[in-house]
């Protein structure tokens, strides 16, 4: 994942927070804004309407890695949810985790660290704890 059009708000050692808008129009959503969760291996995204409305947070499972020279590079781990205002949640593409796993594109590890994440994601969720976790995105 590559940050070039969107415009970061805030970096510190544990979030890097950014402000976009869709690459091209689209009918679903109009514009967002995005918390990487340096140490969390996960990226929650609030998708908007072009109104402003808030439609829905996105949270992609992603492994961060540090380069040579300083910057992050944001591997997906392909499972993604998404949060509903009111609570539905859905979970996305764990067939797309199976069979990057089974064709062996995914390590052992990468693997674990998906279920695991999404475990850890989905038990705030349930518990009530993740409008504590998107409160930083609340300003933006």
């Amino acid at each position: 994942m590559w940050l070039k059009d969107d415009e970061i708000l805030l970096a510190d050692n544990d979030h890097i927070i950014t402000r976009w808008r869709s690459l091209k129009p689209r009918p679903d959503f109009s514009h967002g804004c995005s918390c990487y969760f340096l140490h969390k291996n996960y990226k929650i995204s609030k998708f908007f309407d072009s109104a402003g409305k808030l439609l829905y947070y996105y949270c992609d499972i992603v492994k961060p890695e540090i380069t040579a020279d300083g910057d992050y590079i944001f591997c997906d781990l392909l499972v993604d949810v998404k949060v509903f205002p009111g609570g539905f949640v859905k979970v996305l593409d764990l067939d797309e985790l199976a069979e990057a796993y089974e064709k062996g594109l995914i390590s052992d590890g990468d693997m674990v660290c998906a279920i695991k994440t999404l475990d850890e994601l989905l038990n705030a969720i349930y518990e009530g704890k993740f409008d504590c976790i998107v409160k930083i995105l609340d300003n933006e």
